[in-house]
């Protein structure tokens, strides 16, 4: 069940204690140190939220560690609603435990680089047999590689801008709990307002320069 990797090297072996039988695992590289990082982790909610294919109807703390969730995963067009008790783990990592559901859980883990840290996610589906996971083929998530994609993309926007005054509250607030064709939207907007300012600085360069001659 192992997935290809988001960064260009290698996929390594799952967590210990990982039967690669029973798991899917993606490796994000990030340029947060460990201790960054493990800071990061600490929001559950967010985590969830940055998966692309997860259209959620309602995402709530029941309890100080557990929330409650109602969504949509369209990798593989399934309704869930599921209960999440959140545990820290391993080491400075994470780890989301499912109640319901095929999967059993994931795992955030975190191991230290040379520029940075690895964040590898792990989707654990042990517990059940062989011919009862065939029997429920369908219900196997296969957002793992994107929401990797999509850890990655979102820690290095974190590295980059978080000390924007009101960044961290902007993207907190607003823009994570958009749903992810939102998101998508809100980011190609700005792109379009960047490139309509620098065109309009480009025309007003052009005519200074005319009227200097």
């Amino acid at each position: 069940m192992n997935t290809p990797s988001v960064s260009p090297t290698p996929v390594a072996s799952p967590p210990a204690g990982i039967d690669v039988r029973d798991a899917a695992w993606v490796r994000v590289p990030t340029r947060l140190s460990p201790e960054a990082l493990a800071r990061e982790l600490a929001d559950a909610e967010v985590l969830l939220r940055l998966n692309p294919y997860y259209y959620f109807r309602t995402c709530r703390r029941s309890a100080p560690d557990s929330y409650h969730a109602e969504f949509e995963n369209q990798s593989n067009q399934q309704q869930l609603v599921v209960d999440i008790d959140v545990a820290r783990g391993p080491g400075p990592g994470l780890t989301l435990n499912y109640r319901q559901g095929l999967k059993r859980r994931t795992l955030f883990t975190i191991e230290p680089g040379a520029l940075g840290s690895t964040l590898v996610v792990t989707d654990d589906y042990s517990g059940t047999s062989e011919e009862e996971r065939k029997q429920r083929e369908a219900e196997v998530d296969k957002s793992l590689l994107a929401w990797g994609e999509a850890l990655r993309v979102y820690f290095l926007r974190l590295q980059r801008y978080s000390r924007i005054p009101g960044w961290r509250g902007y993207i907190r607030r607003l823009w994570i709990p958009m749903k992810p064709s939102a998101r998508r939207i809100v980011w190609l907007l700005y792109l379009i307002t960047l490139v309509e300012f620098l065109f309009f600085c480009f025309v007003v360069l052009i005519w200074w320069v005319e009227h200097q001659k």
